[in-house]
């Protein structure tokens, strides 16, 4: 056979396995919280799920989208974090009616303030000022409320990006702060499972999803040269990762104390 007589073959298979490649970084982010959202939903409970994953997620793709402003990197990457914006959004939104409706007669919580800190949760806010209480950041009662905390930070990051759009330093600066909190993901996870000596509520298939998502993703970066912060801060993440499949052991085999938090009646163990 001619050296030649194969490339009708191997060009097509190559540009599939390249499409299929990019097809898995641009979807592969939102599959390990699937189960998660499906259990939050079956159970009724987000007590095990921390909401600043969701956070930590919005920050790092959101300054990766500015990033690219700045240095183009891969389409696949920009439409990752677009696609995983819209996730954490559904996330949040997901555990935020979740929670309320298993709170009563707890004091409103907003971005926005009320004018009374006594205010219930029923009563219509009348926002007039900021609130930037921080024992309550984040954790609000409405979801409208976190979408008014992004947009804010959105248009603030976006608009000094902007102006200093022109400086290779502040744009390589920008770059390792996006990876760099996206590998910080876990940690939200593995403090919380630690506050709790237990891993109740949070879904292990999620943690292996990340776990796999994130070595796809690190040796991704490496074999197709992605800015050098992309592959420092994936092997960084893969370590977070691993360190929270080591809680799931320990706490499992090696019991700390009861959970303390209190599980819906209709909940069952969303592992």
């Amino acid at each position: 056979m001619e050296p030649g007589g194969l490339e009708w073959l191997l060009v097509p298979m190559q540009q599939l396995v390249a499409w299929g490649a990019a097809g898995a970084m641009v979807f592969g982010g939102v599959v390990p919280y699937i189960p998660q959202y499906r259990d939050i939903r079956r159970t009724q409970n987000a007590e095990g799920f921390s909401t600043y994953v969701c956070l930590v997620l919005l920050v790092a793709n959101i300054l990766r989208i500015l990033f690219w402003f700045g240095r183009h990197f891969e389409s696949p990457l920009l439409w990752q974090s677009i696609i995983m914006i819209i996730t954490m959004l559904l996330m949040l939104k997901l555990c935020t009616e979740v929670r309320v409706s298993n709170e009563l007669n707890v004091k409103r919580r907003s971005f926005a303030a009320t004018d009374s800190k006594d205010e219930e949760i029923k009563a219509p806010p009348k926002r007039s000022y900021l609130d930037f209480d921080l024992n309550y950041f984040w954790h609000w009662s409405k979801f409208t409320d976190y979408v008014q905390c992004v947009l804010t930070f959105t248009g603030v990051t976006g608009y000094i990006t902007y102006l200093w759009l022109d400086s290779s330093l502040f744009v390589e600066t920008l770059g390792f702060l996006a990876v760099f909190t996206e590998a910080m993901l876990g940690v939200p996870q593995l403090y919380r499972n630690y506050q709790n000596r237990s891993t109740e509520g949070m879904s292990i298939k999620m943690v292996l999803m990340w776990t796999s998502g994130d070595t796809f993703k690190t040796v991704y970066f490496i074999l197709n040269q992605a800015p050098f912060q992309f592959s420092i801060c994936g092997l960084l993440q893969v370590f977070v990762d691993i360190a929270i499949l080591l809680q799931v052991y320990l706490y499992s085999h090696y019991p700390q104390k009861p959970v303390s938090h209190t599980v819906h009646p209709a909940s069952t163990k969303a592992l």
